[in-house]
């Protein structure tokens, strides 16, 4: 199975999400800026491993809808899970194909979430 890329710049919180996402088996990478993960998606172990991208919102240099946009440019077919506090923030996805989900969100409903876009996206990924 693929692997999460999980975005964040709040290392608590990038943390928190590696954790429960190992605890439910989910194998997965973590970037501490959107422009790392941008640099790890550009690469062959981001094209051939990476089934999902799990982004926060708010971040200093970048937001999360502009990480995605920039992502897009490059790849369209990775799935994309934003998680955000901000509900308004959900406007700024339009046309972006992303799944929005509002903090906090309880471990095992992420792992849920990650586990349906994985399987979904490996045949599709795989055949395109």
């Amino acid at each position: 199975m693929k692997q999460a890329l999980l975005v964040d710049d709040n290392a608590s919180q990038l943390l928190m999400r590696e954790m429960v996402l190992r605890r439910g088996a989910i194998e997965c990478h973590a970037a501490s800026s959107p422009r790392g993960a941008l640099a790890l998606m550009r690469t062959e172990v981001g094209r051939l491993n990476i089934g999902v991208v799990i982004t926060d919102h708010l971040m200093p240099a970048m937001t999360g809808a502009e990480f995605v946009r920039q992502l897009r440019e490059f790849n369209q077919e990775v799935p994309v899970i934003v998680i955000s506090g901000l509900p308004e923030a959900d406007a700024e996805y339009d046309g972006l194909n992303v799944i929005f989900r509002m903090k906090p969100i309880e471990p095992e409903d992420l792992i849920l979430l990650v586990r349906r876009v994985l399987e979904w996206a490996e045949p599709h990924q795989a055949s395109a």
